[in-house]
């Protein structure tokens, strides 16, 4: 899916399958939280924000020029990554939501975290054997 036209390098994100793939994981999060079940506001928000966390980390991590930074935003993108799947785990233990709704974003979220987890090793790999160019 095309979200703009408008394209310069810094954007370049949003050419990343793992972050493409985190939009559709909070996409598939909001819609369970604020339109198939009735949850607290604070647990559904606290839920959305880990979700919305993963894309918006991947694309400020990139948004870095440092290479440090922006893996530091990946982990903390895990993190988030983290977070959001106790939460569901949590939601599914007490019977909010059903075993259908728990599979089917417990599946996105594993694609997501493989696909970060790939991305961090790739850098990871480039920054040891100095292959990363900090210029814009």
């Amino acid at each position: 899916m095309e979200y703009t036209q408008l394209r310069n390098r810094n954007r370049g994100y949003m050419k990343l399958e793992v972050w493409q793939t985190s939009i559709e994981l909070h996409k598939l999060v909001w819609k369970l939280v604020y339109q198939e079940i009735k949850l607290d506001y604070k647990l559904r928000s606290q839920i959305a924000d880990a979700a919305q966390s993963v894309s918006g980390n991947i694309a400020e991590g990139y948004s870095r020029r440092s290479i440090r930074e922006y893996l530091q935003h990946l982990y903390i993108a895990l993190g988030s990554l983290s977070e959001l799947l106790t939460r569901i785990i949590g939601l599914k233990v007490i019977e909010q939501i059903t075993e259908s709704q728990f599979s089917q974003i417990d599946l996105l979220h594993y694609e997501v975290e493989n696909k970060l987890l790939n991305l961090v090793r790739s850098l990871e790999s480039k920054k040891d054997q100095g292959e990363w160019n900090e210029r814009v």
